[in-house]
């Protein structure tokens, strides 16, 4: 079943009479809801668990002035009462070490305690009205984000990898229809909205104009299509990257106004004919399409030095490969790769910085190598 569903033109037209059907861009909180509410209530309970344990073994120090007895449920009363700073008067400390303990140990408790509540109204009131406030206006100036429609496989492993090559989650923002996605797209920071992508109206939510480029992925062909064309028609310069499975479908989703196909069944045949060509060319071409490979694509615009030089001199030190020029692909044979020119799109092989961990792993790794006994 696709994540986000056709809708007819009068069903569109009465669902937006009735406003937006989307919740508000949000962000994962760093503990969850009811694990905040729990630890406070634990906290206070605890305390005022503690103070009744230090009344109880102080009861000689109190008097109860109505039958001159105190039992264990006047020790709760007096204790509650005491916390909240009642103060009926029924019930009170005579001797000195019972005052000392009510000024010594119970004031601090009875601060902390009404502390405890008073933060947890802020927090579950006041903060909360906040974020939600705030994130209101965040989502009114977002600009130059990156938006994904859709997070499935695809969807949350494009996710992935740009957080992976240096990407902030807070610049990216993901729409599904599934909870359960949203909250894998939360957990790693991202700014999530449980909306329909069909829809115009979520998507002008999330800015779609202002952003940098929009990734679709909507788990079926035709949805991902119709989602695309929804996009170009309210963004139409903004780069657009869609996923189909079926060759048939590359055609129209170019029609409907993607700048990037990409077909994940006939990526997967590519790898599996050159894995038979040799064991290593499948292995060279996923390392080249991740980041966390030894080497990775970058494609950039040509930098004013390297105007009038070749592409295997660029300034960068990687390895050119390919020149697009005009909407025309030049490969690094090519005689018009020897020559750059301004406006040129260049596509080149930099090899991927290592992570001070790893560099130190393999530097421990080399040094046992040289430090082991040699073999008698």
């Amino acid at each position: 079943m696709n994540d986000f569903g056709f809708r007819s033109a009068a069903d569109g037209r009465r669902r937006r009479m009735r406003g937006p059907r989307f919740q508000p861009l949000r962000r994962a909180l760093k503990v969850p809801v009811w694990a905040d509410l729990g630890i406070r209530l634990g906290a206070a309970l605890g305390l005022v668990f503690l103070v009744v344990m230090i009344h109880w073994w102080d009861r000689d120090g109190l008097v109860d002035n109505l039958d001159g007895e105190v039992s264990f449920l006047d020790v709760v009363y007096f204790t509650m009462i005491s916390i909240t700073t009642t103060g009926f008067g029924d019930i009170a400390p005579i001797s000195d070490r019972a005052r000392l303990v009510e000024a010594v140990i119970v004031t601090p408790i009875r601060f902390a305690v009404i502390f405890i509540f008073v933060g947890a109204a802020y927090d579950f009131i006041i903060r909360r009205s906040w974020e939600k406030w705030r994130m209101a206006r965040i989502q009114e100036k977002l600009s130059d984000h990156v938006v994904v429609l859709g997070f499935g496989v695809s969807g949350s492993e494009a996710v992935a990898e740009l957080i992976e090559r240096g990407t902030d989650p807070h610049c990216i923002v993901v729409m599904d229809t599934r909870q359960e996605r949203l909250a894998e797209a939360e957990a790693l920071g991202c700014n999530v909205m449980a909306a329909d992508a069909t829809r115009d109206d979520s998507l002008m939510a999330v800015r779609i104009t202002e952003a940098s480029t929009v990734l679709v992925s909507a788990g079926r062909d035709d949805a991902s299509i119709l989602i695309v064309l929804t996009v170009r028609h309210l963004a139409p310069n903004v780069p657009i990257s869609v996923v189909v499975r079926a060759e048939d479908n590359e055609l129209l989703a170019r029609q409907a106004g993607a700048d990037n196909v990409i077909n994940p069944v006939r990526f997967t045949g590519l790898l599996l004919a050159g894995s038979a060509r040799g064991t290593h060319i499948a292995d060279y071409m996923a390392d080249l399409a991740s980041f966390s490979g030894r080497v990775h694509l970058v494609e950039r615009p040509v930098l004013p030095e390297e105007i009038g030089g070749s592409l295997d001199a660029l300034a960068s030190g990687g390895r050119g490969v390919r020149v697009y020029r005009d909407g025309e692909a030049l490969g690094f044979w090519e005689a018009g790769c020897q020559k750059l020119q301004a406006g040129d799109i260049v596509v080149e092989i930099l090899p991927t910085v290592e992570k001070e961990s790893d560099m130190d792993e393999r530097g421990d790794q080399a040094s046992s190598r040289n430090t082991a006994p040699m073999p008698r």
